[in-house]
């Protein structure tokens, strides 16, 4: 395989990541050293960094020589999984230096990629594996559903992931929403970077969090039902003699419609007249379909 260049995380607030925050979002550390990736070809570990493929003669921070002779599992791990890539942070002195001792000259993986399928796994489906051949990796410190800045800069506070007692935080945290695509139909994260952080996650149970309470996803949850998503996927099949996956976008929209003409007005009397975001209402009405019906996308 090929070197492949890791995606560019999008400040938190820019359009590229507009809508990310909606829906089930894991939030990791950001750690301060050289991005670097590993993958196998010809039966060969291979190294990059961010934008190049490396070599011995011509390395990042030690980081190819690392691949090629370091103590690690990684060759065992390729030989079982040649299909995946890993992308991660070889942490090496940046302009963030208050990490512990033990912590510098190692790869913290925090993605997994699929270059067949072409997709990110989710951090619960690649955890397992990188503990079964004792892989560094960076767990995220929790788990939130619906979150808002307010919530993230709160967690920039809870997060001193690999950094020395005493010493403050560390950089910043990455949001990721693994269902979420943004407006050109691309996976991409989004970050928040702060100065210090705290440590407060073990590595296998990130904590269940939940911090706001949309009055939109309260709609959703008590209108957007399996009766009224399967009636229109039914009718759709009807109509068009079977079901194919460029009727996605007519579902969706059918749904929204029905949401809006059919319940909207039970909704506001039950929640008191409340102001409603139509645009937060309609994203996460999509998600709420995929959640049932995940078959079809």
């Amino acid at each position: 395989m090929p070197f492949k260049k890791y995606m560019h995380i999008e400040r938190y607030g820019n359009d590229e990541v507009q809508g990310i925050e909606l829906g089930q979002c894991f939030i990791f550390p950001k750690i301060d050293g050289t991005n670097g990736s590993v993958w196998i070809e010809g039966g060969e570990l291979q190294a990059g960094s961010r934008n190049r493929q490396l070599s011995t003669d011509n390395d990042n921070a030690g980081f190819c020589d690392w691949v090629e002779n370091g103590d690690h599992r990684l060759k065992e791990f390729f030989e079982e999984n040649p299909d995946l890539r890993l992308f991660g942070e070889w942490l090496v002195p940046h302009s963030l230096r208050i990490y512990r001792k033990d912590a510098w000259n190692r790869f913290y993986v925090f993605d997994v990629y699929d270059d067949v399928n072409e997709y990110y796994l989710p951090y619960n489906s690649y955890q397992p594996i990188l503990e079964k051949y004792k892989l560094d990796y960076i767990p995220p410190i929790c788990v939130a559903e619906n979150v808002a800045y307010d919530n993230l800069l709160h967690e920039l506070k809870n997060n001193v992931f690999l950094i020395e007692e005493g010493k403050g935080y560390g950089e910043g945290i990455v949001v990721k929403n693994y269902n979420f695509k943004n407006r050109f139909g691309r996976t991409v994260w989004a970050k928040v970077v702060a100065n210090e952080f705290k440590e407060q996650q073990a590595k296998a149970q990130p904590t269940n969090k939940k911090f706001k309470d949309y009055i939109e996803q309260k709609i959703v949850d008590d209108y957007v039902t399996d009766h009224l998503v399967n009636k229109t996927y039914a009718k759709i099949v009807n109509e068009c003699e079977g079901w194919n996956s460029k009727y996605i976008p007519r579902l969706l929209s059918t749904v929204f419609y029905d949401l809006v003409n059919e319940e909207l007005w039970n909704a506001i009397k039950k929640l008191k007249n409340p102001t409603i975001d139509f645009k937060r209402l309609q994203q996460l009405t999509i998600i709420k379909i995929k959640e049932l019906k995940p078959e079809l996308f």
